[in-house]
């Protein structure tokens, strides 16, 4: 687990600027494929275009077999002997994280469509709002590459500027948090009842 999370993190920082320049290009380009094409014929040319690679060096390495007169293995017989199937074990520690996953965010969502703490559900009011007008102005593909780019530049730039940045964040938390403050003590109805939280 570790390990695949410092890959992650060695790919969006740009430690080794090729890596992450092959998987930032060959991603971005089957994203944007998505906006000119089906989700069908992206695959199906994605297919098409791996398969003819494989099919092309095989017959390469096939030829030169041929004529050296060599009896070499199957150019991509190391992959061919990789074990892909997904062990059992995994599966199942993989679904019961899933829904632990599943049901906090259901909890959380009936406590603020509910309005259980009324500061907190007009938060998410505020977000919902917002979001319909990020809705209005993008759809969901747009979204998912504008997520894309910014997940291989924004952890760079927050690295080079942490400490301009830590500052004025920790100006705006502490701002949204006194009148987070003024907001509930002038509306007692958000605060949770004392023996409720007793029993929780």
């Amino acid at each position: 687990m570790g390990s695949k999370r410092e890959k992650l993190e060695a790919l969006v920082y740009w430690r080794d600027p090729i890596s992450s320049g092959i998987v930032f290009g060959a991603t971005l380009v089957v994203l944007l494929s998505f906006a000119y094409m089906s989700l069908i014929s992206v695959v199906a040319y994605l297919a098409m275009f791996i398969q003819s690679a494989c099919i092309l060096l095989r017959l390469y390495k096939t030829a030169l077999q041929t004529v050296n007169k060599t009896n070499e293995s199957h150019p991509f017989q190391e992959y061919l002997d990789l074990d892909i199937r997904l062990p059992q074990e995994k599966a199942e520690e993989v679904s019961k994280l899933a829904v632990v996953h599943v049901n906090a965010v259901l909890v959380e969502l009936r406590r603020l469509l509910l309005a259980e703490d009324l500061v907190d559900s007009a938060k998410f009011f505020g977000i919902l709002w917002v979001l319909t007008y990020v809705g209005a102005l993008f759809n969901g593909l747009t979204l998912i590459i504008i997520g894309f780019v910014a997940l291989f530049t924004l952890p760079k730039v927050y690295e080079n500027n942490k400490t301009q940045i830590d500052q004025n964040i920790e100006v705006v938390r502490s701002k949204i948090a006194e009148l987070t403050n003024k907001v509930r003590a002038a509306i007692p109805i958000g605060k949770k009842n004392p023996e409720t939280k007793k029993k929780e």
